[in-house]
């Protein structure tokens, strides 16, 4: 079969398709075709050689959506349509890039719809991840949320999954072209992030603040984060884009305002079981139904995903960049 293998770390160019043995299936774990797989900034980490978890030579690709070719499971015949993220896939063992990978069984979900593969491929780690961080931040109807890095595939995602919820929305960029494409996302206003000054930004907006504060950039720009909030609010760090992964000298007791919270939700939570399909299912209905819009940026080949790399480096992506492998 064709795959992407990354044997050292480096630039995009590393990303070369070549022929490899296709996965043998095993007890517990299932060959799935790949039809499609979006691409996350994580897998750009990895191929820097960034993840120090991560042994080499490794297929990377950390989600996929595709068909079952062969499992143990009888709840899993051929043909059957799954989706599956996270859990060391691209990491611990051989993920997406690639024709076929073999999975571990108990982490895959079903895909029940005739939405466009494409499409698909564009919900496992992006959308489950943005509706489980505006679960974590227990949005209510009428709560004034802020969405930093928002032209992120997660942040594209929430602001969709945010208006149909009856939430105020306010999405930042540094980007004033991006402007148009988070209003037509359901950004009801939009805060350019210039790196100083983003409190007296969104006092402009909301004069006391805002409730909530989906936070994708990570790092010290929690600190900022925080210093919007309105009375009793909180935030929800769900991203890294600065590729920060920690905060230096942070001091809960002077940086976290009184009364307000700081949480997180990490994406390694969509594997957890029930939860996930059910975040699935739930997703893909309001996809159909035309309540939440995919926003897909670009559509790559196995054999671009040099090309896709660079394209997101350059941070030029305005959502989801997404690979088509098989052609159904």
């Amino acid at each position: 079969m064709r795959a992407v293998t990354l044997r050292h770390p480096g630039g995009p160019e590393v990303l070369r398709p070549g022929e490899v043995p296709r996965p043998t299936p095993c007890e517990g774990w299932t060959l799935v075709r790949v039809v499609a797989f979006g691409l996350n900034r994580s897998e750009l980490f990895t191929r820097r050689g960034l993840s120090p978890s991560v042994t080499l030579p490794r297929v990377p690709g950390i989600e996929c959506v595709g068909l079952v070719e062969e499992s143990d499971d009888p709840a899993l015949p051929p043909g059957t349509a799954v989706a599956a993220a996270m859990g060391g896939m691209g990491r611990r063992y051989d993920g997406s890039y690639a024709e076929y990978a073999l999975l571990p069984t108990a982490q895959l979900m079903r895909l029940r719809s005739t939405l466009p593969w494409t499409v698909l491929a564009a919900l496992p780690e992006s959308w489950l991840t943005a509706h489980g961080s505006l679960e974590a931040l227990r949005l209510r109807p009428g709560d004034r949320l802020l969405i930093r890095a928002a032209t992120s595939s997660v942040g594209m995602a929430a602001l969709s999954l945010a208006a149909a919820l009856g939430v105020e929305t306010a999405a930042t960029t540094r980007d004033p072209a991006k402007t148009d494409a988070l209003r037509a996302q359901g950004a009801d206003h939009v805060v350019l992030d210039r790196g100083e000054g983003l409190r007296d930004a969104v006092r402009e907006v909301w004069a006391d603040g805002a409730d909530r504060v989906l936070d994708l950039v990570g790092g010290t720009a929690v600190l900022d984060s925080l210093a919007v909030l309105a009375p009793g609010g909180g935030v929800c760090n769900s991203g890294i884009l600065s590729d920060t992964w920690t905060i230096p000298d942070f001091e809960p007791l002077e940086d976290i305002p009184s009364g307000a919270t700081l949480t997180t939700f990490s994406s390694s939570e969509i594997n957890r079981g029930d939860w996930a399909q059910a975040a699935l299912d739930a997703v893909v209905r309001k996809v159909e139904a035309g309540a939440c819009r995919v926003v897909i940026d670009r559509v790559f080949t196995l054999d671009e995903l040099a090309d896709a790399h660079r394209h997101m480096e350059e941070n030029r992506a305005i959502g989801k960049v997404v690979a088509l492998v098989h052609r159904t």
